[in-house]
C-alpha cells in the first residue's frame, strides 16, 4: 500500500469548524500548525517543549491508541494542570502524521 502524502483533519475552535489538508510531516507538531494557520494568542507559550500545557487539544475520531499515547514529560504537565481526560493532548507532542487523518482537534476554550 503506497504512503500516505497529505491528511486532511477538522480544527473546532468556539464551535467553528475549519478543514485542514496538508502534506504528512509539514509541520514539526500539531501545535506549530495551529499557530501557523490560525495565528493564536498565548497558545503554544513554552515553544512545545511540553511544559505549560497552553496548548492543549482534545483528539476524537481515531481510537488508535498511538494517536492518545501521551510522550515525554506530557503525562506530568497534564497531571501538573488537573487535566485527566484520555482524549486531551498538548498539540506540541502531536507529530503531523497519518494517525490524524479524519481527526476532529477541539481546542480548549482557554488556549485561544
Amino acid at each position: 500500500m503506497p504512503e500516505q502524502t497529505s491528511i486532511s483533519f477538522t480544527v473546532i475552535e468556539n464551535g467553528v469548524e475549519s478543514q485542514i489538508v496538508t502534506p504528512v510531516r509539514s509541520y514539526r507538531n500539531l501545535m506549530v500548525l495551529l499557530k501557523d494557520r490560525f495565528c493564536f494568542d498565548y497558545f503554544g507559550e513554552c515553544g512545545g517543549q511540553g511544559r505549560c500545557a497552553t496548548c492543549l487539544v482534545k483528539l476524537e475520531g481515531n481510537e488508535d491508541n498511538a494517536l492518545h499515547e501521551r510522550v515525554g514529560n506530557e503525562e506530568a504537565t497534564l497531571v501538573k494542570n488537573g487535566i485527566s481526560g484520555n482524549h486531551q493532548r498538548l498539540s506540541c507532542q502531536v507529530l503531523i502524521n497519518e494517525k490524524l487523518q479524519g481527526v476532529r482537534v477541539i481546542l480548549e476554550e482557554d488556549n485561544s
